[in-house]
């Protein structure tokens, strides 16, 4: 797996594009989110149709034609340097086959920021714009606009990605070792969802995963992972970092699950990582190289998220 290009770093007033590409934004959580960006000198501008909803399926932030329009609007527009995801939920995939990924790759490596339901666009951006993303907090989301741990570590990854050079979990390892690799992941029911679809890669192999998710049952997450497995997709993979299981069942059930489906890959497997749906959430840049020691809990990246 190799490393994919990395977009610039921002600078203050950078112009910074929100867009919901996946479930219905709540007006005052947005305003916040918009604040908080303010308060870093970035100029933010919200796309139009960001605080829809859907007439008949609510769960979706108006109709994929308009949520596909924004994102296409917002990452091609030349005066935007980042596009940052104003929430998760679920959508993506329906929004998804109306992107012009010509357009898009013509327009150029920029800044993108998203996680949870997201998971669909960052490997979309690895495996047809060859381009690293940024797997973090989004602009309207609650353990954004109400975490200071979560909001300084987005920002320092945006302005002086040099200063997150070594990313820390504090946890114990799963499996011990040490392992090289080019990050990649996300949410663990969305990589499964994504197998054998034209825009996800066809393997980990070569990569640090790192995988997370919310509100699962152990049953769904067993069933996730066996899919990945049977399906081959986690052949050669070189380490695995593991997130946030906010909602799921507990600890150490999740624990017993992740040992089992991931133990025998022979690889190390660090846990704890505090990224994904968690208060404080780390953000990891996917497609970097880096080096993972999941005796010491830390992911060292070779080169700034950010050039």
């Amino acid at each position: 797996m190799k490393e994919l290009r990395r977009p610039a770093r921002l600078a203050p007033g950078a112009r910074v594009a929100v867009v919901a590409p996946s479930g219905p934004v709540p007006e005052e959580r947005l305003q916040a989110g918009l604040d908080v960006l303010r308060g870093w000198d970035l100029d933010p501008v919200v796309g139009a149709h960001v605080l829809d909803r859907h007439d008949e399926f609510g769960y979706l932030a108006g109709t994929d034609a308009d949520r596909a329009a924004d994102f296409q609007r917002a990452w091609c527009d030349p005066a935007v340097d980042a596009v940052l995801c104003a929430r998760g939920g679920y959508g993506v995939q329906r929004m998804i086959d109306l992107l012009d990924w010509e357009a898009l790759r013509a327009a150029g490596p920029k800044v993108f920021v998203g996680f949870s339901d997201i998971t669909v666009l960052h490997e979309a951006f690895a495996n047809r714009l060859g381009l690293a993303t940024l797997y973090g907090p989004m602009a309207a989301g609650v353990d954004f606009i109400k975490n200071g741990r979560a909001q300084e570590g987005l920002r320092a990854t945006l302005f002086a990605p040099e200063t997150v050079r070594t990313l820390a979990s504090g946890g114990t390892p799963l499996v011990p070792g040490r392992a090289r690799g080019v990050t990649l992941g996300g949410c663990l029911c969305l990589l499964a969802a994504e197998l054998g679809t034209p825009h996800a890669r066809p393997s980990a192999s070569g990569g640090l995963l790192c995988l997370e998710d919310v509100g699962e049952e152990t049953y769904r997450l067993d069933r996730y992972l066996t899919q990945l497995r049977r399906a081959g997709w986690l052949d050669g993979v070189q380490g695995v970092l593991l997130g946030s299981w906010e909602g799921c069942a507990g600890r150490e059930e999740v624990r017993a699950l992740l040992a089992d489906r991931l133990g025998a890959l022979g690889v190390p497997v660090a846990q704890d990582f505090g990224f994904g749906h968690c208060d404080g959430a780390l953000t990891i840049p996917f497609g970097v190289a880096a080096e993972l020691d999941a005796d010491a809990g830390t992911l060292t990246l070779d080169r700034p998220a950010l050039r």
